[in-house]
């Protein structure tokens, strides 16, 4: 090792250890695939960069000298399909280690990544497409993906060329057929290989890279045409300054706003990898649990990960299984793990103590907020605190429990050096401990702060609503203590304003989620003749319980008793399973949404009856 990432950093601590001062340099030129990826290779081509493998039983290897070596054979078979600099390039490729590829490939070339998830419909794939000018989608044939952009091309006139990757099955192969991957029938010497079918452990090795082959009118053989590409790509002048990452944010109303970052993104991500995640450079195996269509992925598993040469695990899985993680963790001794509280909270919920995860030395949690019960639970489990990060699309980590503090359960942590962060009134003064305001940082339009974005692309008016006075506005809401310790309360739109009180749902959600009924759980306001807004939630029981009229009363009553009577949910709502993300965030915004279209399944009743 290196220490690579010290040529970018300048980092100071206190006698304690705790990093007091963190600020990123780079020069003019930089490009993360060429003066990270390619350097180590260059030193250290053996030097693991990813364990990959499938439920198929698919396993790969990547070494960083791999990692050179396909990029560059990706990035010669795209410069010949006419991808050049400044391009915006949709991919859509899940957990597969073609991602791997594209991004650095796209990177050497100058051209923007745009990842997607695999669950958009057409009107998603329509707008998304339409509106960033997108030429060339690449895209796995696993799922319906593949369809649902032929169903839209007749909407899309910019787009020139598609390329699709055989996914080898994605996690989508039934258990039946995995069994008879894994038999050994199916891997025998001499067994004909058929590279339009095969998935699985016939794929096992180096030789089966990009094996598979896919035939689909209008389409390029990804795979294939990677293969046949040369390996002798010649490098290609870049700019740190220049687009090199967008993503698609959906807000809770509005089409998705588009959120660029330049290359200093990769860089921001050192704050993420290091100083929250605790990655282990030598020895060490993290695994962020993220499909590649969201910006966690890049969080986790590239960026910040590998500026610190540290190698990251991915299992391309379909559906989230708490056990099959837990399994994971203790066949490959992952050291480090990074997922939403939903995540841990599930894999709580499984057999965990069937397992050793006695590797475990750091976990980290986000993408919502933390339940203090959860933080227990784990601490118990396993010895070890959950330690919270806060960030968005638009940021790396902002706010977090960084290395050597200790958590506070349910707090995201403090502010980390590499950016300056306040808590802002509506008039845009800094808040008093223990009063709640926007989550703000600073930002100067001449020279942005290292991993936040640029501008939410071709749309200004968004972009001057978020950045102005010297500050990027989050959108996003908590208070501070008087240790300098954040605690979120929630998004602008999230907060909950009920007869003259503003309410967070996370608050409410926490103290649910301590009663023995409650399995999960999201807090929504509803409209209210009287209050304006309601109170409500949505609630998935735990195993044992049904709903009824009499726990609808046991469950307020509860709630009267732990938190101030004007925050008890009003409205209770039994469904059997929360909207989520592909990632496991629950999506409050589904919830809203269906409530206005007049989907509410809980009776209103008049706040009397329970002596409200």
């Amino acid at each position: 090792m290196r220490n690579i990432h010290q040529r970018y950093v300048r980092e100071a601590y206190d006698a304690q250890g705790l990093l007091t001062d963190f600020s990123i340099e780079y020069p003019e030129d930089f490009s993360f695939a060429y003066h990270v990826v390619d350097d180590i290779a260059a030193a250290e081509p053996d030097r693991p960069a990813m364990v990959w493998l499938n439920p198929e039983g698919e396993e790969h290897l990547f070494s960083f000298g791999d990692m050179k070596h396909w990029s560059d054979k990706t990035a010669s078979f795209l410069a010949e399909c006419g991808v050049g600099a400044g391009d915006m390039v949709m991919v859509i490729l899940r957990r597969h280690y073609q991602f791997w590829f594209v991004a650095l490939a796209l990177d050497k070339l100058g051209a923007v990544i745009v990842p997607a998830t695999f669950m958009l419909k057409e009107h998603d794939l329509d707008y998304r497409v339409n509106s960033a000018s997108i030429e060339t989608i690449i895209c796995t044939d696993v799922g319906e993906i593949a369809d649902t952009v032929d169903a839209a091309l007749p909407l899309c006139p910019t787009l020139k060329r598609l390329l699709l990757v055989n996914g080898a099955g994605g996690g989508l192969t039934s258990p039946e057929r995995i069994a008879a991957l894994k038999s050994d029938e199916s891997v025998a010497p001499g067994k004909p290989f058929d590279p339009f079918t095969a998935c699985g452990a016939v794929l096992s090795g180096s030789d089966g890279l990009c094996a598979t082959r896919v035939a689909r009118a209008g389409w390029t053989d990804f795979n294939a045409g990677v293969s046949a590409a040369s390996a002798d790509f010649s490098p290609r002048d870049t700019k740190a300054a220049d687009p090199m990452i967008m993503y698609f944010s959906s807000g809770t109303s509005g089409n998705p706003k588009m959120v660029l970052h330049n290359s200093s993104y990769a860089l921001g991500h050192l704050g993420t990898a290091k100083h929250w995640q605790n990655v282990k450079s030598d020895g060490g195996l993290h695994f962020t649990i993220a499909d590649t269509g969201w910006g966690k992925a890049v969080w986790g598993k590239l960026y910040g990960q590998w500026l610190m040469e540290a190698c990251v695990t991915t299992y391309d899985f379909d559906r989230f299984n708490g056990d099959e993680i837990c399994a994971l963790v203790e066949r490959y001794r992952v050291s480090t793990l990074c997922c939403p509280p939903t995540m841990y909270r599930l894999i709580m919920q499984g057999n965990v103590e069937r397992y050793d995860l006695s590797s475990l030395e750091y976990c980290v949690t986000a993408g919502e907020a933390l339940n203090p019960d959860l933080f227990e639970s784990w601490k118990r489990l396993t010895g070890l605190f959950l330690t919270e990060g806060f960030g968005q699309t638009e940021t790396t980590v902002a706010v977090a429990n960084i290395v050597g503090m200790v958590p506070k359960p349910g707090s995201m942590g403090r502010p980390i050096p590499l950016y300056d962060v306040h808590i802002l009134d509506e008039e845009g003064n800094e808040c008093p401990s223990g009063a709640t305001g926007e989550i703000c940082v600073a930002y100067d339009v001449s020279a942005p702060p290292p991993g936040i974005m640029l501008e939410y692309y071709r749309d200004p008016a968004k972009t001057a609503e978020a950045i102005r006075d010297g500050w990027y506005h989050t959108g996003d809401t908590a208070w501070r203590d008087e240790d300098g310790y954040f605690w979120y309360v929630g998004r602008n739109d999230d907060v909950i304003k009920s007869s003259g009180y503003r309410i967070s749902p996370f608050e409410i959600e926490s103290v649910l989620l301590t009663h023995p009924a409650v399995c999960e759980c999201a807090v929504t306001g509803v409209p209210d003749e009287l209050r304006g807004t309601a109170v409500k939630a949505t609630i998935v029981l735990a195993e044992g319980y049904a709903a009824s009229d009499g726990l609808t009363r046991q469950i307020q009553e509860y709630m009267k008793e732990q938190t101030a009577p004007y925050k008890y949910p009003r409205v209770i709502d039994y469904v059997l399973a929360l909207p989520k993300t592909v990632n496991g965030k629950v999506r409050r915004a589904a919830i809203r949404a269906a409530d206005e279209q007049g989907a509410v399944a809980a009776e209103r009743r008049a706040p009397e009856e329970f002596g409200g």
